[in-house]
């Protein structure tokens, strides 16, 4: 876990009361947006505990690049405001929990479990490295995605034949001489 709010106090407690959870491990505390992408990315914790408002990146846009750079990774979200629109804009930048400050010892200690579980079956899910750097784009997963694209069919009728449509394109594209 990382615990990243700018100030101090509240990293420190909350690490107390997470520390005394047997099954926790903290990988560090920090401070600012950018230290937390550098940290998340470097030491990949299951879960990352966010302050949103931080003086030089919010915890929206870091929580953000943190997805973008490790998706298996879960941003429990941590926040003073009581707005429902601070939750949403939360959970659309890829958070999977969000507490209001100060939360509850039970609160608190749910949201991390949850989150490492599903943070435990993203990593399963994941493929090894070895397939990734094989993957169209030969970078990262995140630029193979890059590479999707989507086809929707749709009619506003029914009956008009959008299913067997969207079946016999489905089979089209999966043949091997396929475009």
């Amino acid at each position: 876990m990382l615990v990243v709010d700018d100030i101090e106090q509240t990293r420190e407690n909350l690490l107390k009361l997470l520390m005394l959870e047997p099954n926790v491990e903290a990988v560090g505390t920090a401070d600012t947006g950018h230290q937390a992408v550098k940290m998340a990315v470097e030491h990949e914790p299951d879960v990352v505990l966010m302050d949103i408002n931080m003086p030089d990146m919010d915890g929206l846009e870091a929580t953000r690049l943190i997805k973008g750079k490790k998706p298996f990774i879960q941003v429990v979200m941590l926040t003073v405001q009581d707005d429902p629109s601070y939750m949403r804009k939360a959970l659309v930048a890829g958070a999977r929990d969000f507490l209001i400050k100060p939360p509850t010892i039970d609160d608190l200690v749910a949201a991390v479990y949850r989150a490492y579980e599903i943070a435990r079956q993203e990593r399963a899910k994941m493929p090894p490295p070895e397939v990734l750097s094989s993957l169209p784009g030969s970078g990262p997963l995140r630029s193979a995605v890059r590479d999707v694209r989507v086809i929707a069919v749709y009619s506003p009728k029914g009956g008009v034949g959008c299913t067997t449509l969207a079946s016999n394109l489905a089979v089209a594209l999966q043949r091997d001489d396929s475009q």
